[in-house]
């Protein structure tokens, strides 16, 4: 008899591992808190104007080609290439960089602030290479059995690696170049983890590998939500079913294993095996009432940074901006060391837009715009009151006005902001954090929480706070990680 395995959350991993798990023979069932499927990949539409709510673009699509593999599915959805990957504005100097792949007019950009460029980018990112080379493979596609087994395995990594351990992201692109811009810019990368990159691990400038080099990045026709509507067609065809409008609040257990989760209503669901994709920490304290996870244990831990996040469709077209941009003040590091504590600190904002419409002109209304602001914030430890938020909103779209020609203010026709309060209610996000749990070195790998349960034995996780940790392929990867779980554990029952 085929085994039930019951999976709550709906986002790109929990959707990932119902088709990896019904290939496998297993019967399959998603509960869903919200009202659509996608987590914090997901979308907002109204009157015409279409939003990707969280990631706008995505690396390493050999992730996405292991997985349709594996499932023995057709890429559910079009995606190409991004190619500038986006632009840098500066505050100070009113300057705005075009961050090419093409290294030779890479260099040609920052000709006057850094000079050979082109010999130091290719130094710089050839070391991301033999960063990448010697950890993604050993460290990053692998479950770990114990502490142990982690600590053996960064053993076998290269030597000539371990310097890197003990310096931070910052760091490591200043031993390469001289100038502020392209220190910022280079930098920028660090935010995608969810940290800065004075806290970051010099061993994530392997992302500027990936993103350069190794693979790029892509952007999704018709949007990123496609992603998602793709897996949950295929998810239809395979009579898999997600249950919406469906919390989980309670269980009901005997000895090591799980019996039954129970939903805001009182209903009581079972399964054989129950794979959680809800934060790996949160469900653990929130739901397990762990006291490992308690919210005292919890506020000790490191989380990535909340984000404000803001939807505007507007009625003209903004003429010479890209998909993807960056607006950077003029006191990067200051902002940088403030920005998880001080809720004071958006005097002079950095922010991200994405401009759908640049690339999907059917996501906005004839003449129109869809505009997706990203400004990183305090979580709600250090700033529980977002009272102020239509002040901060205002401040950083007459600054984007500013910085653009274009007075976008009276151009407005929708408009939809969601503070770290609205991210953390909706999602179950600890203190409205966006990204889940930081990657410091303290909290990867075998540090992680980890993705099988620490006293249930049919509970698993996947998603961005297990291993291997947040991003787009990170969760597909710990999709996979998990279902390799899951089916060990099968062999046993």
């Amino acid at each position: 008899m085929k085994r039930t395995v019951l999976i709550v959350g709906g986002g790109l991993a929990g959707l990932t591992a119902a088709l990896r798990l019904s290939r496998r023979g297993f019967n399959v069932e998603l509960l869903e808190k919200n009202s659509m499927a996608g987590g914090r990949l997901n979308q907002l539409s109204k009157d015409g104007y279409i939003f990707d709510t969280g990631p706008s673009f995505f690396s390493m699509s050999y992730e996405f080609d292991e997985f349709v593999n594996d499932t023995g599915i057709k890429m559910p959805f079009e995606f190409v290439e991004l190619d500038p990957l986006y632009t840098v504005n500066f505050l100070s100097t009113g300057k705005t960089y075009t961050m090419y792949k093409d290294l030779a007019r890479l260099a040609n950009e920052f000709r006057d602030v850094e000079p050979d460029m082109e010999d130091k980018i290719k130094r710089y990112l050839n070391a991301g290479k033999k960063l990448f080379d010697g950890t993604v493979d050993l460290v990053v596609r692998r479950n770990y059995s114990s502490l142990l087994h982690y600590f053996f395995t960064l053993m076998k990594a290269p030597p000539t690696l371990m310097p890197v351990l003990f310096r931070n992201f910052w760091q490591q692109v200043s031993a390469y170049f001289s100038s502020e811009e392209v220190r910022q810019i280079l930098s920028l990368v660090a935010f995608f983890v969810g940290r800065t990159p004075f806290d970051t691990p010099a061993v994530y400038s392997l992302l500027s590998y990936t993103e350069f080099i190794h693979n790029g990045y892509f952007n999704v026709k018709g949007g990123m939500y496609k992603i998602i509507e793709g897996l949950c067609n295929e998810l239809k065809k395979q009579n898999i079913k997600i249950h919406y409008n469906t919390e989980i609040v309670g269980f009901t257990s005997s000895g090591d294993r799980l019996r039954h989760l129970v939903d805001q209503n009182g209903k009581k669901w079972d399964a054989d095996i129950f794979l959680i994709n809800s934060d790996a920490a949160w469900f653990r304290g929130k739901v397990f009432k762990r006291p490992a996870f308690s919210d005292e244990r919890l506020d000790k831990m490191k989380w990535t940074m909340g984000t404000l996040t803001f939807y505007l469709g507007i009625t003209e077209k903004i003429p010479d901006i890209r998909h993807h941009n960056y607006y950077l003040g003029s006191n990067f590091r200051e902002y940088a060391n403030k920005i998880f504590t001080n809720p004071g600190s958006f005097e002079k904002p950095y922010y991200y837009v994405n401009v759908l419409t640049k690339s999907n002109s059917d996501c906005a209304p004839p003449g129109g715009e869809s505009l997706f602001f990203v400004c990183p914030v305090p979580d709600l430890r250090f700033k529980p009151d977002w009272s102020d938020s239509d002040k901060i909103v205002d401040s950083i779209i007459s600054d984007f006005s500013s910085r653009t020609g274009m007075n976008i203010k009276s151009k407005i026709a929708v408009q939809t902001v969601y503070t770290p309060v609205e991210w953390g209610e909706q999602f179950n996000l600890y203190k409205g954090s966006a990204l889940g749990l930081a990657h410091d070195m303290n909290q990867i790998g075998g540090f992680r929480p980890k993705n099988y349960d620490e006293e249930f034995r049919n509970v698993f996780y996947a998603g961005a706070s297990t291993i291997p940790g947040t991003g787009l392929p990170m969760v597909i990867i710990s999709s996979k990680l998990a279902v390799e779980r899951i089916v060990k554990y099968d062999r046993t029952i």
